[in-house]
């Protein structure tokens, strides 16, 4: 496939903008491991010593921000996401690339709007002051995570609008960039090979019944 003018920069930039995404994906997961040994100490506790920890479910409302936000630009790098693909899956070429391209433009759109919502709730938050009801911790950080979060994925449906624009002016050239359509039995050996590791059986061969 050729790589015309262009795909350097943006290959580039998308490897910069994926190892940012990495980072925030770890962030995410560290939270979450955290809040489950957060919650299985809670359990125990309140069986074994009748006590409730200090802002549990304040703690909880607040964290679950950064697992709900902080990975969601890396699930639209790699087209994790939840999405009606069976036009999709019949186009194929320019047309695939165009109708790819309109998507992600109304996606941008989608999100400057909410960045900027999400951006006047955390200066809210920040100006007044806002706790949660029970314990009164302060709810600005988690609120800032939201926008900080949008503006990380605004910045991948640029590079997606780019490499798409790319593809629609030579669709003979290597997609950089954009999430790539796998097929119902390359997902599925996928989803294998993430239940079961390296001992995930390879695809299934044809049989005499």
């Amino acid at each position: 496939m050729s790589n015309p003018t262009g795909g350097e920069t943006l290959a580039t930039l998308d490897r910069q903008l994926a190892k940012f995404e990495d980072l925030l994906n770890i962030v995410a997961a560290f939270f979450i491991l955290a809040l489950m040994f957060f919650g299985a100490a809670q359990v125990i506790s309140r069986k074994l010593l009748n006590y409730p920890l200090w802002g549990y479910i304040d703690i909880v409302e607040i964290g679950m921000v950064t697992f709900a936000f902080l990975a969601i630009s890396s699930c639209q790098r790699l087209g994790g996401h939840i999405r009606m693909e069976i036009l999709v899956r019949r186009l194929s070429g320019r047309s695939m690339w165009i109708f790819e391209f309109i998507g992600v433009v109304v996606a941008l759109a989608i999100m400057l709007v909410l960045v900027w919502y999400a951006f006047d709730a955390f200066m809210r938050a920040l100006q007044l002051g806002d706790s949660t009801i029970d314990r009164e911790l302060v709810t600005w950080p988690s609120k800032m995570l939201v926008p900080f979060a949008f503006t990380v994925l605004i910045a991948r449906l640029m590079l997606q609008i780019w490499g798409y624009w790319r593809l629609i002016l030579h669709p003979d050239a290597k997609p950089i960039a954009v999430p790539l359509l796998a097929d119902v039995i390359e997902q599925a050996q996928k989803e294998i090979k993430d239940t079961f590791g390296d001992d995930a059986p390879g695809p299934v061969q044809g049989g005499n019944s």
